[in-house]
């Protein structure tokens, strides 16, 4: 949760932000750190069922599960392009299946568990517009204390 609310700092209208990693891996916490980092105080839950949540803070976060969606048209009927276009950041779990549609400028984080029960290991990769801001997500989670 920490680092998402780090990151949240930087997050600017349009972004995409991609979560990669299994069931249970950190990948709602993330969101709920990003949430909480753009200065929404409610509850955040992942999308499973519903398929995407909205949250106001700094920024609209759109929230998507992709974990249920299996074909591309069903991706595009969410209508994440259109919330990145009128200025909200997009962040979807199970975000490989968005790679096409929304990875070439998209901070992309992969989870893994690590060797203890709530230990988890993260890799981040910077693409289009985010890799302006190599420095800034170094300088961010250099001040996380986890």
């Amino acid at each position: 949760m920490a680092i998402g609310e780090a990151l949240a700092a930087l997050l600017l209208p349009g972004d995409v932000v991609l979560l990669v990693g299994d069931l249970g891996s950190g990948k709602t916490t993330f969101v709920r750190g990003l949430a909480c980092g753009l200065g929404f105080e409610g509850d955040v839950t992942s999308p499973t069922f519903t398929l995407r949540h909205t949250y106001s803070g700094r920024l609209d976060l759109v929230h998507a599960d992709l974990w249920r969606l299996e074909r591309r048209s069903e991706i595009l009927d969410l209508g994440l392009d259109e919330e990145l276009d009128h200025g909200a950041v997009v962040v979807v779990e199970w975000g490989e299946g968005a790679e096409p549609l929304l990875g070439a400028h998209a901070l992309v984080v992969r989870f893994e568990r690590g060797g203890g029960e709530e230990e988890r290991d993260l890799a981040i990769e910077a693409r289009g517009r985010w890799a302006t801001r190599l420095g800034a997500i170094a300088a961010a989670l250099a001040e996380v204390t986890v």
